[in-house]
C-alpha cells in the first residue's frame, strides 16, 4: 500500500481519494452516499488513475472499477446510472375505493347532537339526520296535562313525515326507554 500511496501523491488526486487511501478505504465502502455526484466522480477519477496511470487498487476497488459504474447512459429519456443497483420501489395508485358508509342505525332515536336527540331516516335513496328536542328544556312526558298540550300544539296527529323534526318530537314517548327517559305510559303521542 505504501507504493500505491507514493504514486497516488506524484499524480494529481482529489483529496476525497487521498482520504481512502491514505486511511486504507476501499471505494465500496465510500464516504459519500451512493448515488450522490461526489460517489460518482470519486469512482470516475479512480477509473482513470487505474487506466492511464497504472496504479493498482485492492482487489475490491479494482472489481468495482471494472464495471461501469460511474458511466450514464439514456433509458427512455433520462440519465440513468450505469451498473448501480437501485431497489425500485413501484408505486401503484391504489383504486379509489368508494366509501362504504358506515351502517347507521335507520329510526332509532339516539341522545346528542346539536339538539337533544337525532336519528336516521331514509330518504329516497339517501339517508338523513333528523335532529329534535330542545337541548335546554325537559321532555315532561309524564305530566298528562303536558302532554296533552304539546301534542295539540304539534299536531301529532297529523305527522306523517319520517324526515321532520315535529314526527319524532311528537313519537317521542314510544322511545322514552332506549333514550334513558322514564316515561309511566310509553305508548302514542304525548
Amino acid at each position: 500500500m505504501i507504493k500505491l500511496k507514493e504514486i497516488l501523491h506524484e499524480a494529481q488526486v482529489s483529496k476525497e481519494l487521498w482520504y481512502h487511501v491514505s486511511n486504507n478505504i476501499s471505494l465500496e465502502e465510500c464516504v459519500f452516499r451512493y448515488g450522490s455526484k461526489k460517489y460518482f466522480t470519486l469512482i470516475n477519477e479512480a477509473r482513470i488513475l487505474a487506466c492511464e496511470e497504472d496504479v493498482e487498487f485492492d482487489n475490491q476497488t479494482r472489481a468495482l472499477l471494472e464495471t461501469d459504474l460511474g458511466k450514464f447512459g439514456i433509458y427512455e429519456g433520462k440519465e440513468v446510472a450505469l451498473d448501480f443497483p437501485l431497489v425500485y420501489t413501484e408505486v401503484l395508485e391504489e383504486k379509489k375505493k368508494a366509501k362504504k358508509p358506515k351502517k347507521k342505525p335507520i329510526g332509532k332515536p339516539k341522545r346528542g347532537g346539536p339538539k337533544a336527540y337525532y336519528v336516521y331516516v331514509k330518504k329516497g335513496d339517501k339517508v338523513k339526520k333528523v335532529t329534535f328536542g330542545s337541548g335546554g328544556l325537559r321532555a315532561k312526558i309524564n305530566n298528562p296535562k303536558a302532554r296533552k298540550a304539546f301534542a295539540a300544539r304539534h299536531r301529532c296527529s297529523t305527522a306523517k313525515d319520517r324526515t321532520t323534526a315535529r314526527y319524532w318530537s311528537c313519537r317521542l314517548p314510544r322511545y322514552a326507554k332506549q333514550l334513558g327517559l322514564s316515561v309511566n305510559n310509553p305508548g302514542g303521542f304525548w
